[in-house]
């Protein structure tokens, strides 16, 4: 990510290709109980009813707990969107998070390259939300692969996202008397390189307020855009950002 109207930068998430699972804290287990293993519930539940001919599980693979590392919110997070957080879970941020967020809040290109579930999301929509709410003129505009991904972002961030935002969805999907209404009051777009392609650039005109108050382009699963594929979408990118420097 990187702030600044007039030459939004770009960022990225994507996975490291390890898996990452999120368990309750358990209570410590009776003196001479075994103790109960992460996971072993679920696994048990996959195992019920099996006999030990028809195993659907060929291998086990246990990853040793890793210490979790909390940060305090950054200073320029609001009160608000804070509160937003707490009610859904997040009462403090990851060291990986705020770290990110805080670099994207500096105007610096960010990639995001950690497990699944490690809160990736949350280390673009700080930066976002908070500019956003610190510039009533900011617009942000998110990349998505699939559809069914972007709609999954867009609800996240409706949940976290001042009334003013309006965010809202922008492909093959959103009904033409709607997409006029997007490009005139959704300050949080969510797309597809194929749309931005096809639907966005070649109007440019048309988008030219957005254009010129675009202050982060988030690029979500960035390691899906490789080959030729990749190429393309770099293109598309770099014609963006030409766009929004003029």
């Amino acid at each position: 990510m990187r702030s600044g109207l007039r030459d939004p930068g770009v960022a990225g998430r994507c996975d490291s290709g390890g898996v990452t699972t999120l368990h309750p804290v358990r209570s410590a287990p009776p003196p001479g109980a075994d103790p109960v293993l992460p996971g072993a519930d679920l696994l048990a539940s996959v195992l019920a009813g099996t006999s030990e001919d028809e195993q659907p599980v060929t291998h086990v693979h246990r990853l040793p707990v890793r210490r979790s590392y909390f940060r305090p919110w950054p200073d320029w997070v609001g009160a608000d969107l804070r509160a937003r957080m707490a009610e859904r879970g997040v009462p403090s941020p990851w060291r990986h998070q705020v770290e990110a967020a805080q670099l994207a809040w500096e105007g610096s290109h960010v990639v995001v390259a950690t497990g699944t579930a490690s809160g990736k999301s949350l280390a673009y929509q700080l930066p976002a939300l908070a500019r956003l709410v610190a510039d009533p003129r900011a617009c942000v505009l998110y990349l998505a692969p699939t559809k069914a991904l972007a709609r999954d972002q867009l609800t996240s961030v409706a949940a976290l996202a001042d009334p003013s935002v309006r965010p809202a969805a922008y492909d093959g999907d959103t009904p033409t008397e709607e997409r006029d209404w997007v490009r005139r009051h959704s300050r949080w777009i969510v797309t597809n390189p194929d749309m931005l392609h096809r639907g966005i650039l070649p109007a440019h005109q048309k988008w030219s307020s957005t254009l010129r108050r675009l202050t982060y382009v988030v690029v979500d699963e960035c390691h899906a855009y490789r080959g030729v594929f990749g190429s393309h979408v770099g293109h598309v990118l770099r014609r963006l950002r030409r766009i929004c420097r003029r």
